[in-house]
């Protein structure tokens, strides 16, 4: 009696201690790297972005224009440019073919913009970038546990303890009863 009183004991200890290490692991589910070449960018207004393009052959030269509305005030690895679209800023592709720009949108930035990096030799690949939350918003994706979340795993977990103290209490009034009729 007394060896099953401690695997029950052993039980509730290993699934409550599941029900809290389950959120720690799930926390770490959901997050995305920051985009790369063709894929949507969303940044606030007068926020930088560095972005990067992969598919140039080794050591080309690529040249990068900034294409949109109220461009004169955007600016492409931080030199300004007056027209609303840029004069190209051409950096060099590294051995593996890749190279990246920061983009900075002006504080009144409003719609998408469109990056075109273009390779001396493998063409035009180009990038969207919109204009998301205002400037004091925050564009990171959540990776923080939720709260209001958490009830029904604070619930969870307190049933699973209950249950238990309620079968080892259960069982030790039992074999008290036992004991006190033999």
């Amino acid at each position: 009696m007394k060896h099953r009183i401690s695997k029950a004991i052993a039980a509730v200890a290993i699934a409550t201690a599941a029900v809290f290490a389950a959120p720690a692991v799930a926390n770490a589910a959901g997050y995305t790297p920051s985009p790369v070449s063709n894929t949507a960018v969303t940044i606030a207004p007068g926020g930088t972005v560095s972005v990067a393009f992969a598919n140039f052959a080794p050591s080309e030269s690529v040249s990068f224009t900034l294409t949109g509305e109220n461009g004169a005030g955007a600016s492409l690895a931080f030199v300004k440019f007056a027209v609303s679209t840029s004069a190209p800023v051409t950096k060099t592709a590294s051995a593996a073919g890749a190279v990246s720009v920061s983009v900075t949108l002006p504080s009144n930035a409003t719609g998408s913009y469109t990056l075109s990096a273009t390779g001396a030799t493998s063409g035009t690949t180009t990038q969207t970038i919109s204009v998301g939350t205002a400037a004091g918003g925050s564009t990171l994706p959540s990776t923080g546990g939720d709260s209001d979340s958490l009830v029904g795993i604070w619930l969870g977990g307190g049933a699973l303890l209950l249950a238990g103290a309620t079968i080892a209490v259960g069982t030790t009034v039992r074999r008290n009863r036992q004991h006190a009729a033999a």
